[in-house]
């Protein structure tokens, strides 16, 4: 498959694209860095574009390169993301936390909307997956910009699940757990203060346990790209608690319903009722 994979120069990204050379996949890496060292770890085809996702102009540009050398593009996966600002939100620097915002949410919507022309010649179901993470389905302290954006992220894919779903697109969302990354080695460079107490102490401890597994979450991503997932669109999946490996049963049921997507909790759905 022609796969592009944004974020691509560090983390679960540069992961990512490790693994789907290694099974014979055509991969694109966009990144703002440098991404070089891929030249001696490269075991497949394997092409690179310095691009900021958070910039429309870049991500066209980036496209077009991709455009003049692929027909089409089977996959593409959003990894591309940073904490940015972080502190309690009514201390935040405006300009840090709107650039945060950009380049998490605007990054992921830039490279969704450029790709898709090449997603829609796909010779078969386009797949399309996208990263939440802390904060996107409840209040995480002290990273408002960083959650903001991710919860933006799986509307956004809801949304163009619900628009999309009589064409051959499937576009879904992984939450990849806690591993430990570079993001991790941030939140324990920032200490407690900026962090705050909970998230430093978690950090420290992923960072010593070596947090969720990587492994699970690609095998994920892996599931979503295949033909497995053919008909699962709109979703949140979980990689270390959900039974995504047997959801490819279950894809009239899944349409069907709310499962797997963020919704409104109201008293009935706690046992409560609350007199008017």
């Amino acid at each position: 498959m022609n796969i592009v994979v944004t974020g691509s120069s560090s983390g679960i990204g540069r992961a990512l694209v490790l693994r789907l050379l290694g099974q014979g996949h055509t991969t694109w890496g966009l990144a703002r860095s440098s991404q070089g060292e891929f030249a001696h770890e490269q075991v497949g085809a394997f092409s690179s574009t310095r691009c900021d996702v958070a910039n429309w102009g870049e991500v066209a540009r980036a496209t077009a390169e991709v455009a003049d050398k692929w027909s089409h593009v089977d996959g593409l996966v959003c990894c591309a993301g940073i904490h940015g600002e972080v502190g309690p939100a009514l201390k935040a620097n405006p300009s840090r936390w709107s650039a945060t915002v950009r380049a998490n949410l605007d990054g992921t919507f830039n490279s969704i909307r450029s790709f898709h022309s090449l997603l829609a010649r796909a010779p078969r179901r386009a797949k399309i997956v996208c990263f939440a993470g802390g904060g996107a389905t409840k209040a995480r302290a002290h990273f408002s910009a960083y959650g903001v954006a991710k919860t933006g992220i799986v509307r956004l894919v809801e949304t163009i699940a619900e628009e999309e779903r009589r064409t051959p697109l499937d576009i879904n969302v992984v939450a990849p757990g806690a591993i430990a990354t570079r993001l991790t080695d941030e939140i324990i460079a920032l200490g407690p203060t900026v962090a705050g107490k909970a998230e430093f102490d978690s950090a420290v401890k992923q960072k010593a346990s070596g947090g969720a597994s990587l492994e699970r979450a690609l095998d994920l991503v892996g599931w979503l790209l295949s033909p497995k997932s053919d008909g699962i669109s709109g979703k949140l999946l979980s990689a270390p608690w959900d039974p995504w490996p047997g959801l490819g049963d279950h894809v009239a049921a899944l349409a069907a319903s709310d499962v797997y997507t963020l919704r409104r909790i109201v008293p009935e759905d706690r046992g409560l009722k609350f007199k008017p």
